[in-house]
């Protein structure tokens, strides 16, 4: 397997907020922007994998900021870590505000997993961060993977290394 660097998965998507994606409060309905950030998110983990990817959980949403009708909405998707077939993609939303300026508005983590054409897992290059942020990222991606893991009940907690490590 290779490596790759995390900038070789980034997407970035630009759309208009549009009346009819919008709730009674004139914002961006939810929902739709989940399905957004899902569409970045799955181009950004096939472009690093090559391979055909499945959305297998959304670890994390935080809804910061409202995003109102006739915002410009740019997501920024980008794995940040790769296991073995699974690989973690963090999300930013920007909006622009009046001067043009991006303004954070939410982030979210998804996880993909590569598949083949029968569907079963396939194990994909593994990834080196360069940026600072990207080193960040990819240290919390394990400490994000046992958590969940544990919360499933498909790891032991005293076998959370990196969990462990935090309370110590």
């Amino acid at each position: 397997m290779g490596i790759k660097s995390p900038k070789s998965s980034l997407t970035i998507m630009t759309d208009s907020v549009l009346p009819g994606e919008t709730n009674p409060l004139n914002n961006l309905f939810g929902g739709e922007l989940l399905a957004r950030m899902d569409s970045a998110a799955s181009i950004s983990a096939r472009r690093h994998s090559k391979q055909i990817v499945v959305t297998s959980s959304v670890n994390h949403v935080s809804f910061d900021k409202a995003i109102p009708l006739g915002s410009t909405v740019t997501i920024q998707a980008k794995v940040s870590r790769v296991f073995n077939s699974s690989m973690e993609v963090y999300i930013d939303v920007w909006i622009d505000d009046e001067k043009g300026d991006k303004i954070k508005a939410n982030e979210a983590i998804y996880t993909f997993v590569a598949v083949n054409k029968n569907g079963k897992p396939i194990a994909v290059d593994k990834l080196k961060p360069e940026s600072e942020e990207e080193k960040k990222r990819y240290d919390g991606a394990l400490r994000r993977r046992q958590l969940s893991l544990v919360l499933a009940g498909k790891m032991r907690a005293k076998d959370a290394t990196e969990l462990k490590a935090l309370f110590k």
